[in-house]
């Protein structure tokens, strides 16, 4: 949804805002909402408990580090490949996510739970590959090897992001809403960090960000912020009480609904290989998350009978 939202924010293909606004604002959203359910915790009868010791409040500084740089190298895959192949390597973060949550959180993944999760990583990347007709397909992996090494790299940066985050979430029974409050308050402070020195190095050209900090925006802007807030609220919640498999098999799911709404919003062409990566992600659903029983007929045990 995200990927519509932003694209219908466009005006004759151009962004008529300050897109770095964009990741402030909706750090400063889900900082807001946070902060405001922390307060309602804090009004009830049970106050929610709270680590307030600067070595576990400094952990939190870790994933706006990781953010900042994943967005930086980001950019900088993005003027060595084209978008269609730096989408196809954002699939990487698929198998180092799950490379991650069995190094770092110590999760122990089955052998068909391992295959449903390559499984996945194939059908995204089938749904996106084009037809060896089109245009773009000359030029897929065809960029200098600079920039699959950043794609791997920014893939690695994604899951570390979010492996580290569970690993936050989880590693107490703090309230929800005041581990949000520590992790949002230094993404707004990173990001705004990050708006200041876009003011220095411009040389102050187009005013302080905070007096620009609106223009150009129109109800599909703000839409753009919303959702990217909520989803963040909602990945955070994942992060708590589910994990980073579930996160990355919402975010596939997701990502294919997008594209089959950008069919009938965009004129995009239904391709065969949209459909089969569907399918793929489909069985890969069920390996993962169904019971053995339900996948495999296991042989029954044949009742001993006495001689």
């Amino acid at each position: 949804m995200a990927g519509i939202l932003t694209t219908l924010s466009q005006s004759n293909g151009k962004y008529k805002y300050d897109y770095a606004t964009i990741p402030f604002l909706a750090e400063f959203f889900k900082l807001s909402v946070s902060s405001f359910f922390l307060w309602k915790e804090c009004q009830s009868s049970s106050p929610p408990r709270m680590t307030k010791e600067w070595r576990s409040i400094r952990l939190y500084l870790v994933p706006s580090v990781i953010y900042l740089i994943h967005n930086n190298v980001q950019f900088a895959t993005l003027t060595y490949v084209d978008p269609s192949t730096y989408q196809i390597m954002g699939n990487l973060k698929i198998v180092t996510t799950g490379i991650l949550f069995r190094l770092v959180l110590k999760r122990k993944l089955s052998n068909l739970q391992w295959m449903a999760v390559v499984l996945l990583a194939v059908g995204t990347t089938t749904s996106q590959v084009k037809g060896c007709g089109d245009a773009p397909c000359d030029s897929l992996f065809s960029a200098p090897l600079q920039g699959y090494m950043l794609g791997i790299l920014s893939a690695c940066l994604s899951a570390l992001a979010g492996v580290y985050t569970e690993y936050l979430m989880k590693k107490n029974n703090d309230s929800l809403y005041w581990q949000n409050v520590q992790l949002y308050t230094f993404g707004v402070v990173f990001n705004m960090g990050w708006l200041i020195y876009g003011d220095f190095k411009a040389g102050f050209e187009r005013g302080p960000w905070w007096q620009r900090l609106f223009n150009g925006y129109s109800i599909t802007t703000w839409m753009v912020v919303f959702n990217l807030g909520s989803t963040g609220l909602l990945v955070s919640w994942l992060m708590k009480y589910s994990d980073n498999i579930v996160k990355v098999y919402s975010t596939s799911m997701a990502m294919l609904l997008t594209m089959v709404l950008s069919v009938y919003l965009f004129n995009v062409i239904a391709t065969l290989q949209l459909f089969l990566g569907i399918v793929i992600c489909i069985i890969s659903l069920q390996m993962y998350f169904m019971p053995v029983n339900m996948l495999v007929e296991l042989p029954q045990t044949l009742p001993i009978t006495s001689k």
